[in-house]
């Protein structure tokens, strides 16, 4: 019974250990799956690619086959003047304030206000009665000292024949003659107050001390005037020579003075708030005997002819002194110019197409520019238009409206002209 029960017992199930996993044997038909996809995307990216190129390529060649319009003109040689430049501030060359010499009530005004007046000019008048009742007084009083005098100088005489014959003391003939000089004395101090009086009696007409535009009146007529008054009677302002004084850095000031002391005339220009137009041409005068220690600038002053009346007192001008010329340079408009990964560029027009030209840039003035390499003078560059060219694009040209032959410093591009910055040529 035993060996029976020994046959019948159960199997144990099968183990497992160190068996992979069904499903872990199916790695390689993802790796399949993600190398199907990675090669789908990379010939789609292929195809794209090719696409665009050949858009680009379909796109060239019809820029290539039609004409952009562009405005160009042609390089120059010229002068290009070396500027210093600075904020300005106008000053009358010569500026009075018109006060009365003499206390008294004013009783006319005879100029207008804003009126240009000649030196000389009479302006106003005050009450000239108490001056010409004093000149009168100064003038009883000489009379009477004069009556007097003579007196004096006859009984001197007389005094003089006693003296001589013995019958008047010494002493009389003294006393006598320093009465006469006394008289003499009191007609010196008559004449002295004439003098005065007729002066006190000249103040009460106020003149122009000096040509130039009068301000606003200041006191009306029939108030009383003094000649302790701060204000005065009106401003006079020296416009025709006149004056501006503006500012540059310290460090400009050594050959601004070496030309000074060689005796060059330097040009000044003035130009308005926005540096576009010039308003005066004039020239330097003279530099400030110190330097602004807060600002690092020291003070120049310039003198204008201004017979347009062209600049105003306290008018803010940028002012341009001009220190040097570049002789025969290649000139070109601002406008012109282009910028990009390579640096400033411009499109120069050969056989009705046009070509990128990387330039050297020198110095800038207005709406002129200096190329120092890059371009001859007589080459043919475009000024307007160029957002549309590519390389080697057939162009239609029209004359420029003499951009590249305006003086330097002359102005600024119109509205219509785009200078470009920032703009590449076309790979």
């Amino acid at each position: 019974m035993l060996e029976s029960k020994e046959l019948h017992t159960p199997a144990a199930p099968p183990t497992t250990i160190g068996k992979p996993v069904k499903h872990r044997s199916l790695w390689w038909l993802w790796l399949l799956i993600v190398g199907g996809l990675g090669y789908g995307g990379y010939r789609y990216y292929q195809n794209s690619q090719q696409k665009e190129k050949d858009a680009a390529a379909v796109q060239t060649a019809r820029a290539g086959a039609r004409s952009v319009p562009v405005v160009t003109t042609a390089a120059r040689r010229g002068d290009m003047p070396v500027y210093l430049r600075g904020l300005g501030s106008v000053t009358p060359f010569n500026s009075v304030s018109v006060k009365s010499r003499v206390d008294g009530q004013l009783i006319r005004i005879a100029f207008n206000e804003g009126q240009f007046v000649k030196k000389g000019d009479l302006l106003a008048e005050i009450d000239p009665r108490p001056f010409q009742v004093q000149l009168e007084q100064a003038q009883g009083q000489l009379a009477g000292h004069t009556a007097q005098l003579n007196d004096a100088q006859a009984n001197l005489a007389r005094y003089q024949a006693l003296w001589n014959e013995k019958v008047i003391a010494k002493q009389q003939l003294d006393t006598q003659a320093a009465s006469v000089g006394q008289f003499q004395g009191a007609l010196e101090t008559d004449r002295a107050n004439i003098s005065n009086a007729r002066l006190q009696l000249s103040y009460s007409r106020i003149t122009a001390p000096l040509s130039g535009r009068i301000g606003l009146r200041l006191v009306d007529v029939g108030n009383m005037v003094h000649a302790s008054d701060p204000n005065g009677l009106a401003v006079i302002a020296q416009l025709e020579p006149i004056a501006v004084l503006f500012n540059i850095p310290a460090d400009n000031l050594p050959p601004v003075l070496r030309k000074l002391r060689s005796g060059s005339r330097l040009l000044v220009d003035a130009y308005d708030r926005d540096d576009r137009n010039r308003i005066a041409s004039g020239y330097l005068e003279t530099v400030d005997n110190q330097i602004d220690a807060t600002t690092g600038t020291s003070r120049l002053k310039a003198v204008f002819p201004n017979t347009d009346s062209a600049l105003f007192p306290n008018q803010f001008v940028n002012c341009r002194l001009q220190m040097d010329a570049k002789r025969g340079v290649v000139i070109i408009p601002v406008q012109a110019l282009q910028r990009g990964p390579q640096g400033s560029f411009v499109y120069v027009v050969t056989d009705n197409r046009a070509t990128v030209r990387v330039v050297t840039v020198g110095i800038t003035e207005g709406n002129l520019v200096e190329i120092s390499q890059g371009l001859q003078a007589g080459d043919l560059i475009v000024t307007d238009g160029q957002d549309k060219l590519l390389e080697g694009a057939k162009v239609d040209t029209r004359a420029g409206q003499g951009g590249g032959t305006g003086s330097p410093g002359g102005g600024r591009p119109g509205p219509g002209k785009k200078r470009g910055a920032g703009r590449r040529p076309a790979a």
